[in-house]
C-alpha cells in the first residue's frame, strides 16, 4: 500500500514598494496550486519632506504583514530604471527598507524585475498594469477591483515567485538568505555610518 505524502504548503508575500503607496499580495501555495489569501495597498502618509518618516512606516507596515500572515518567503519588485534619479533613489530606499523588515524576521527574500514579473504572469514583458491585474483575476478567481493597481502589482510578484518553482531555465532574480548576504552583494546600496554622518 502506497503512502500519500501530504503536499507542502508555503505562504508567499509579494510587495510592490513605493513611498506613497505600497502594494502587497499574499498567496498560499499547495503543491502546484495557488490560492489568494489577501491583497491590498497601504497608503504611506507624510509629505515629500518626511522621507525618513515614510521609510519608518514602510518598515512597520511590512513587519506588521509578516507578523500577521507569517509568510515563508518575501518576493519584491525591483525598482525600475527611469530618468528621474531622485525618484529611483527613493524607490530603492523603500525597497531596501521592506527587505530589511523581512530579514529582521528571518524571511528569505527574492527580487524580480518588473519585466520578469509581467512575463511570468501574462507571457508579455511589456504588458500593462491592467493586463496583469486582469490575468491575476482569472488565475485566482477574484472579482474585486483593488483601489490601486499597486495591490495587484504586489500580488503579481508573489505569483511570479511561485511560478519559478516549476519554471525551467535561469530566472532573472536575486535571492538573499540573510542581512549579511544582502550587504555583501549590495555594498553600493548600503551606506556606512561614516557616509550617513557626512550627509547629516
Amino acid at each position: 500500500m502506497s503512502i500519500i505524502q501530504p503536499q507542502k504548503e508555503r505562504i508567499i508575500l509579494g510587495i510592490d514598494p513605493g513611498t506613497a503607496v505600497m502594494g502587497y499580495g499574499l498567496i498560499k501555495e499547495t503543491g502546484s496550486k495557488i490560492e489568494l489569501i489577501a491583497l491590498g495597498s497601504i497608503k504611506i502618509p507624510g509629505t515629500t519632506d518626511e522621507h525618513m518618516l515614510k521609510l519608518q512606516r514602510i518598515f512597520e507596515k511590512t513587519v506588521g504583514l509578516i507578523d500577521n500572515y507569517h509568510p515563508d518567503a518575501l518576493a519584491i519588485e525591483a525598482p525600475f530604471y527611469g530618468k528621474n534619479i531622485q525618484v529611483m533613489l527613493k524607490l530603492g530606499r523603500a525597497q531596501g527598507i521592506a527587505i530589511a523588515a523581512a530579514l529582521s524576521r528571518n524571511i528569505p527574500v527574492t527580487e524580480y524585475s518588473p519585466r520578469k514579473i509581467k512575463q511570468a504572469i501574462t507571457g508579455n514583458g511589456n504588458a500593462t498594469k491592467e493586463q496583469v491585474a486582469g490575468m491575476l483575476q482569472r488565475l485566482l478567481s477574484f472579482k474585486e477591483t483593488p483601489e490601486f493597481l499597486d495591490a495587484t502589482d504586489g500580488l503579481a510578484v508573489a505569483v511570479c515567485h511561485s511560478f519559478q518553482k516549476i519554471a525551467t531555465g535561469r530566472a532573472s532574480k536575486i535571492s538573499y538568505s540573510g542581512w549579511e548576504s544582502f550587504v555583501k552583494e549590495n555594498t553600493r546600496r548600503v551606506a556606512s555610518p561614516l557616509q550617513i554622518k557626512k550627509k547629516e
